[in-house]
């Protein structure tokens, strides 16, 4: 209760992790204590139970059949059965074991016909603010066992680099998680309604609401007397029809856990603790209800403490309607705010008449979150006076593509700055659009040379069809899967021949690629070093990748191979066995290296953004680099997001991992690795330290330039 209080009132300077470490210091004089840690069983000890339990459940759960029958037993004994049993299932070429309970209890169950979800304390929010993070032992919910980070059952690297850290080395990290997780939360009622109403009358793909499978049309039987090609075809229709109901069945699911918590806490004001992954970027630890889901789950949640709109408030309100539409996305601010004015008839439709007016908000880019931002402004508008409006509504602030911003701060870039908004601009600039032009381009001389899928292609580069190939490229996305993304943009149109989908996907690929190493060179030649060096080390050293993020979070990549050797004898699978005793995965860390040390970037920027603005005493959540907060505090989270860019930046990342990386898993004379014994040593660890010492060179752009930048995150 004290801390809740506090919470309310914040009288002093101490953030959520000094004051429950001050509260809890003054228990302990009486003997009370939240601290006790809960010992931590390693993946093969929870394995080893798991599978003594199952064994429990398959052998010795009967049921008495002639007791289900309503008959007599015979003798006084009754006929047991097991109510559970295992089967062998052909998947492809591989032979699956799966567990399936017996008729007669999917029939119970299927008769008690239960009505209601159940969920367990750990998938729900919670009614009162989560316990702050003091430690990498205790936060998240006030009684529930919640770990800090999440990490794959063999990740044991991960947790001894974070319980061997210092305490203090790991408190921005913490204190950003206890920021993140102390914000209030309500459901948005007036979005909700709608959203049940339309999901009740079967969903709408117009609108993303998820449709159940019953929608979809019936395949008839095979005919006795088809011919095999007919057969054929049939038989690949139904595989396809139940995929296809395997798919809307899952997201029917998922919006319907959805929108019943929210519904359940349509009344309530709760709290979603966070944690974060092994690269430190942090996630709501309740899954179904919260705000990092599509844009029907962002919709219909909003802060429930409310602050006025103030001066400029309904100009960001009008100004963040306009962005989710996604139509002036090229436009400056003040034509935006000028559209927004010119179209207000429509935005007032739409939050009056949702599913039976003109329906503008259904025309947008993110029509749920859409029609909740005209919602609010109905509703300021119609208050006495706009200025003195209460609301809890968030605006969103977005990186202008995050990790290419990281990249040409770190090559301090000039060209790359200026795509990406780093540098002062009077008009937005779209990576995209620049490069699906570059690539029209590219196409257009290859076009008058006589290429026939250049040819093809006419018309159809859009900045929709390479906008997610350009978005992942920093991400490490690889050939084949930015191959599958533009395939998938080219099918969704209606007008391209599908014939050609492959070699024109292939085409797009490779001119993608050229026009980003074109215009990124420095990025690519950071990306390049991390990839090298990553490799290197996973080869000499054959330990896995780590590093330690700017704000001192340590990160070990758990990518290691499973080893077929280790003994079977338990009934342990060598899955289970932690990542300590394992090779590492050379081509999976390689790979994933660069896009996972850029992510610990993003996240180091959102957590120095999180805390400075604690300590401003404005409301800030976070999307990964979607930045939330109050109409009225736009301005001032804008500010703090800017200089924690440069400051981040203005550290030398680099050089330090560099040092870091040497002084880990460089070799000196002396060092001599027993598992090289087969290859050339000396060449493999000069190759490495020079590797490793060999920073890549820095450009001229000046990080200043940040600040005065309109659109870095808009």
């Amino acid at each position: 209760m004290k801390y809740c209080h506090w919470l309310i009132n914040r009288n002093d300077k101490l953030n959520n992790r000094m004051k429950w470490m001050a509260l809890e210091h003054e228990g302990n004089k009486y003997g009370v204590t939240l601290g006790a840690e809960v010992p931590v069983w390693q993946a093969n000890i929870h394995a080893s139970i798991g599978r003594f339990l199952f064994n429990i459940i398959v052998n010795d759960l009967k049921l008495d059949a002639n007791y289900i029958k309503k008959k007599k037993a015979y003798h006084g004994r009754g006929h047991y059965i097991p109510a559970f049993f295992k089967i062998f299932r052909h998947s492809g070429v591989m032979l699956k074991e799966e567990v399936k309970p017996h008729p007669i209890v999917s029939k119970l169950y299927r008769d008690s016909q239960p009505e209601n979800l159940t969920f367990d304390t750990t998938l729900v929010p919670s009614l009162c603010p989560p316990r702050p993070w003091v430690s990498v032992h205790s936060g998240g919910y006030i009684v529930t066992k919640t770990d800090i980070v999440r990490v794959t059952h063999m990740g044991n690297q991960q947790w001894d680099r974070l319980i061997n850290a210092q305490p203090k080395q790991l408190y921005p990290a913490l204190d950003s998680l206890n920021q993140l997780g102390s914000i209030p939360w309500a459901v948005n009622t007036s979005v909700l309604d709608v959203a049940i109403k339309v999901f009740q009358n079967d969903g709408s793909v117009k609108l993303n609401v998820p449709q159940p499978p019953s929608v979809l049309a019936h395949i008839l039987s095979v005919p006795i007397d088809a011919d095999p090609k007919e057969k054929k075809k049939i038989n690949k229709a139904k595989i396809e029809l139940k995929r296809k109901k395997n798919e809307m069945y899952s997201l029917w699911c998922d919006a319907l856990y959805r929108l019943s918590l929210a519904n359940h806490f349509r009344n309530e004001i709760f709290w979603l603790p966070h944690n974060m992954d092994f690269r430190g970027r942090v996630y709501p630890i309740p899954p179904h209800l919260n705000h990092l889901g599509s844009d029907l789950a962002r919709s219909m949640l909003v802060f429930a403490l409310k602050k006025p709109l103030g001066p400029k408030g309904l100009d960001w309100l009008k100004l963040h309607t306009i962005n989710l539409t996604g139509f002036k996305k090229r436009e400056s601010i003040s034509e935006r705010l000028k559209y927004a004015d010119k179209i207000i008839e429509n935005i007032l439709d739409s939050a009056e008449n949702p599913l039976t007016g003109k329906m503008w908000w259904a025309t947008s880019d993110e029509p749920w979150q859409t029609l909740a931002a005209c919602m609010e402004i109905a509703k300021a508008l119609k208050s006495s006076n706009p200025m003195h409006y209460m609301t809890g509504f968030p605006i969103h602030q977005d990186g202008s593509c995050n990790g290419l911003q990281h990249y040409a701060a770190l090559g301090r870039d000039q060209i790359g700055a200026e795509s990406v908004n780093l540098f002062p601009s009077h008009f937005p600039q779209d990576v995209y659009s620049s490069v699906a032009t570059m690539v029209d381009e590219r196409r257009r001389e290859d076009a008058s040379n006589g290429n026939l899928i250049a040819n093809v292609l006419e018309g159809f580069i859009k900045r929709k069809v390479i906008k997610q190939t350009v978005m992942t490229t920093v991400y490490g996305v690889t050939w084949f899967g930015a191959k599958l993304q533009i395939a998938r943009q080219l099918k969704d149109v209606d007008t391209f021949p599908h014939e050609h989908l492959w070699p024109a996907s292939t085409y797009l690929v490779q001119k993608t690629f050229e026009t980003l190493r074109t215009m990124f060179k420095s990025a690519r030649e950071i990306q390049d070093w991390f990839t090298e060096c990553a490799r290197l080390i996973c080869i000499a050293r054959e330990e896995n990748m780590e590093w330690i993020t700017p704000l001192g979070l340590p990160v070990v990549q758990p990518y290691s191979k499973i080893s077929r050797n280790i003994s079977n004898k338990k009934g342990i699978a060598p899955y289970f066995t932690p990542d300590i005793y394992r090779k590492p995965n050379v081509m999976k860390q390689k790979n994933a290296f660069a896009p996972n040390f850029v992510h610990s970037l993003d996240s180091s920027h959102m957590m120095l953004t999180s805390i400075h603005c604690e300590r401003a005493g404005i409301t800030f959540v976070s999307v990964h680099d979607c930045y939330w907060t109050h109409p009225c505090t736009a301005d001032i989270m804008n500010k703090i997001c800017r200089e924690q860019f440069v400051a981040l930046h203005s550290e030398p990342i680099l050089e330090d991992l560099s040092k870091f990386l040497i002084e880990k898993f460089g070799f000196d004379d002396t060092d001599v690795s027993e598992q090289n014994k087969n290859i050339d040593k000396g060449t493999l660890r000069d190759k490495l330290n020079s590797t490793l010492s060999k920073v890549p060179q820095q450009g001229n752009f000046d990080l200043k330039g940040v600040l005065s930048s309109t659109y870095f995150f808009s």
